[in-house]
C-alpha cells in the first residue's frame, strides 16, 4: 500500500528529529565531560612539567573539536528539519535537482546531489 505524503513528510521528521535529539544528547555529554576534564585539571596541576602542560592542551583542543563536530551536525539536521516544514526538503540547494532517495537515506540532512556535492569538493581541495 503507498503511503501518502503527509506520512512520508512526519515519517522524515520524525528520523530527523531523533538525529537532532541524539546529537543534542552527545553535545551535552561532551561538554560535561569537558568541564570534568577542566576541574581534574585546575585541581591537579601541581607539578606539571611542559609535557604535562602539553597533554593537556591537547585534550583541551580536542575536546572543542569534538563539540563543534556535533553542533555542526546538529545544524545539519536543524537546517534539514527546517527544509522539510518550507517544502525543500529533498531538492538540492545548488541546483534544485531532486537528491536521490538512496543518498537521503544515507544522510537525511543532505542538502546536495550527489554531482553538486562533488563539485563543491573538489573546489574545496
Amino acid at each position: 500500500m503507498p503511503v501518502d505524503e503527509a506520512t512520508r513528510t512526519e515519517q522524515i521528521r520524525r528520523t530527523l528529529l531523533a538525529r537532532y535529539d541524539e546529537l543534542t544528547a552527545e553535545y551535552e555529554a561532551e561538554r560535561d565531560r569537558g568541564q570534568v576534564l577542566r576541574l581534574v585539571e585546575v585541581s591537579d596541576s601541581a607539578g606539571d612539567d611542559q609535557a604535562d602542560s602539553g597533554s593537556k592542551a591537547a585534550e583541551r583542543d580536542t575536546a572543542g573539536s569534538v563539540l563543534r563536530t556535533i553542533l555542526d551536525r546538529r545544524d545539519q539536521y536543524e537546517h534539514a528539519l527546517n527544509r522539510l516544514a518550507a517544502g525543500g526538503y529533498g531538492s538540492c540547494e545548488a541546483c534544485a535537482a531532486p537528491i536521490p532517495v538512496e543518498r537521503l537515506e544515507i544522510f537525511p540532512a543532505a542538502t546536495t546531489c550527489v554531482a553538486c556535492k562533488q563539485t563543491r569538493e573538489r573546489r574545496a581541495a
